[in-house]
């Protein structure tokens, strides 16, 4: 479908970025962009944060291998309240966090590239609602 003139629709660059079939020169930092909680599943003691980047891509890719593929490639790591361990996504999709107890919590998510060098990160505070 053309894009009609007077309706100003984003362009698929715009929205997801350069192509992946082509190097890109010079890339610009990778960013992260993260959502607070989605209000619903959050009411009923379940964890959705949904999160973007830009400037690099979210696959299941590993290794310092990968480091030279462009444009850039890499995952997140999601701490929950500071825990001495994290896990790891590479699906691109929302993150989601079940099990936590009523009250204050927080969760640290890292871009990383696939040596696990984290690049940028974002913490998401919120609270779990009392259950009644």
């Amino acid at each position: 479908m053309p894009n009609d003139s007077k309706k100003l629709v984003p362009t698929a660059k715009a929205i997801r970025g350069p192509s992946p079939l082509l190097a890109i020169d010079d890339e610009p930092p990778a960013m992260l962009i993260v959502d607070p909680p989605l209000a619903g599943p959050l009411a009923l003691g379940k964890v959705f944060i949904q999160y973007r980047t830009e400037n690099l891509r979210v696959v299941p890719v590993f290794g310092s291998g990968a480091l030279a593929v462009s444009p850039r490639i890499g995952h997140v790591h999601v701490t929950v309240d500071d825990a001495p361990w994290h896990f790891i996504d590479a699906s691109g999709e929302a993150v989601v966090v079940v099990g936590l107890a009523p009250g204050a919590h927080r969760v640290l998510i890292e871009l990383a590239d696939p040596s696990h060098h984290v690049l940028t990160s974002q913490t998401v505070a919120f609270t779990i609602p009392a259950r009644v």
